[in-house]
């Protein structure tokens, strides 16, 4: 016999916050429909206080009135999970937005809801289990050729126990509705399996031994990679005012991070900006395959001009869809930008509450709510030995670019790495525009572990670029008071050479071909260069010879990163830097 789901009629009505008055039995998280007229609004129980349900609704409000009609469906806010999930660009119900705009036109009609995965495609299903195999949640049932990657069509995860395969189909053309196997669980009781599964969003998805991230995430962004690097399965947040390059940094990290899938949220951002990247990602090319950078990426777009409830439900489905594919041994890269307008949607909903208010108005559980986001992070090694990662990114926009705030305490408290975002620096045309004398990585040594093949003693040449940066800042200082022949010439050489590294290399040009990506290979070659630098016992007689030289010598570093990689030319130019190094480490003075 089905269970009668619970209804209920509004009472009260503050913007998209609903007082409902209920009859049955409804649950924390449940999702509700309000009727409009023909529409079924989509809403969430976030209290429930003896029959009166408090619901925010996903949608615009206009129409609700005393004793509107509601409807509880019996379900939590689930994320629909199979193939087809690429190149998709879904809203925080991932509601489609291509299929929606077809369905209603320009202007986005409320209360449209379509199925989020393509019904009437045919996939290749390619058989793994066996008749008589005993697989629990999570293992996998056979594959489909999603893009270039072996799609698992695994037991579900909202299966617990173990179930005997009776019956598999043979390979062949299917449809994501098709029944593939069949098997009996525990109970004696059968048990049907599609090529589609569903997931409560706010439950982190996760079956197999998390274990500790070991692997660099390599981005081509020199910066990050060398004095700020992020581990495949970590956690990282970069804040910064208004026009720091926020939006444009995670737009390198989706393009160039060597990661199998990335998953964008913008969950907040302006919808201008919104509308950049769905008009630009489908021209852009993956340097990794050199195929389209759609078809390893998933778009989950609630803008500024959305409903606010909204935002925490697009946080929420990036982060399921990003799981699901962790659980098939990829490497996951979710951006959250920003995490500041979510976190301003969950102050707005609370103000509407009547909770107490913690610092700035945002609510007390605050910290909480995101350090579980970022919890959802990790590597997690599975039951065939593979092992998948899930790295999250999220941007924060803090007022007046004051870190002190909140939003960016919060995500300091739990982030593996901190890359802080400069006004000043972007001003100055500096790109990217992150402070090195801020920021931090709690990932250094692991990395230093990784690379030790490739460049013995990185971890130590690294803090020692820091310390050597630390010092040219300061350096920099004194000299804009006492002027530069106040200093001595030594200081003035550890000032120079700073300077340096922080222009031709910590620096790029996200306009040249070769200069916006700098593969891991070169990198490591450029930095054994500035290490020379740094090492050479360079004679000066006078602080103008210093500055002539090195300004000569950081614009033929400069040009260096504008030459192909290791053709003829670099080389050339690389020998040449050499041999001006060793001439002057060898003169008497000038």
């Amino acid at each position: 016999m089905d269970k009668k789901k619970a209804t209920g009629t509004v009472i009260e009505a503050f913007a998209n916050l609903l007082h409902v008055r209920f009859e049955g039995n409804i649950r924390q998280g449940e999702l509700a429909k309000v009727i409009v007229g023909t529409e079924g609004l989509l809403g969430e129980v976030i209290e429930i206080a003896g029959t009166v349900a408090k619901i925010q609704v996903f949608e615009d409000t206009r129409g609700v009135k005393l004793n509107t009609a509601v409807e509880f469906t019996d379900h939590l806010l689930e994320a629909e999970l199979g193939p087809g999930l690429l190149m998709s660009i879904f809203d925080g119900l991932q509601n489609p937005l291509e299929k929606v705009a077809k369905a209603t036109g320009v202007y986005l009609t409320r209360g449209v809801y379509v199925s989020p995965l393509d019904r009437e495609k045919h996939w290749e299903f390619q058989p793994i289990a066996k008749i008589g195999d005993v697989l629990i949640r999570g293992d996998s049932l056979g594959f489909v050729l999603e893009e270039r990657f072996q799609h698992q069509i695994m037991v579900p995860f909202s299966f617990f126990g173990k179930v005997k395969i009776t019956s598999v189909l043979k390979s062949g053309s299917y449809t994501i509705d098709t029944v593939i196997a069949k098997g009996e669980d525990e109970k004696g009781r059968e048990v049907e399996f599609t090529m589609v599964q569903r997931w409560p969003v706010k439950a982190a998805l996760s079956q197999g031994k998390k274990v500790k991230p070991t692997r660099m995430m390599d981005t081509g962004m020199r910066i990050l990679d060398t004095q700020f690097p992020i581990l495949k399965g970590g956690t990282f947040c970069s804040p910064g005012p208004f026009g720091a390059g926020k939006t444009v940094m995670q737009h390198h990290l989706s393009k160039y991070s060597d990661v199998d899938i990335v998953v964008i949220v913008a969950c907040g951002e302006r919808a201008g900006e919104v509308v950049e990247v769905l008009r630009t990602f489908p021209q852009l090319i993956d340097p990794h395959t050199n195929e389209s950078l759609m078809k390893r990426t998933v778009m989950i777009c609630n803008t500024s001009s959305m409903p606010v409830a909204a935002r925490e439900a697009s946080v929420y489905m990036g982060a399921a869809i990003a799981e699901y594919y962790r659980q098939m041994g990829l490497d996951v890269l979710l951006l959250a930008d920003s995490t500041s307008r979510w976190a301003q949607a969950m102050r707005e909903m609370s103000g509407r509450l009547e909770e107490i208010p913690g610092e700035e108005a945002f609510p007390a559980y605050l910290p909480s709510r995101i350090s579980s986001f970022y919890e959802r992070a990790g590597e997690i090694q599975l039951k065939n030995g593979k092992t998948g990662t899930l790295t999250i990114g999220g941007s924060v926009s803090p007022a007046g670019g004051n870190f002190e705030e909140p939003v960016t305490q919060a995500s300091l408290a739990i982030v593996g790495a901190f890359h802080g975002l400069s006004r000043a620096r972007s001003d100055a045309r500096r790109y990217p525009a992150i402070d090195p004398l801020i920021s931090w990585t709690k990932y250094l040594g692991a990395v230093g572990v990784d690379l030790e093949p490739k460049y013995r003693g990185w971890t130590d040449r690294v803090l020692l670029s820091a310390q050597v940066l630390r010092s040219s800042e300061e350096i920099g200082k004194r000299m804009e008071v006492v002027g530069e022949e106040g200093v001595a010439i030594e200081d003035m050489l550890t000032y120079l050479k700073g300077e340096l590294y922080e222009f031709a290399y910590l620096q790029q040009n996200a306009f040249d071909k070769e200069d916006a990506y700098t593969p891991l290979e070169r990198q490591i070659e450029m930095f054994g260069l500035i290490q020379k630098i740094f090492d050479a016992k360079l004679n000066f007689e006078t602080h103008d010879a210093a500055r002539s030289f090195f300004l000569n010598l950081q614009n033929d570093v400069k040009n260096v990163n504008f030459l192909p990689f290791r053709s003829d030319k670099y080389k050339e130019a690389i020998q040449a830097i050499e041999h001006k190094i060793e001439g002057k480490t060898h003169a008497k003075g000038v």
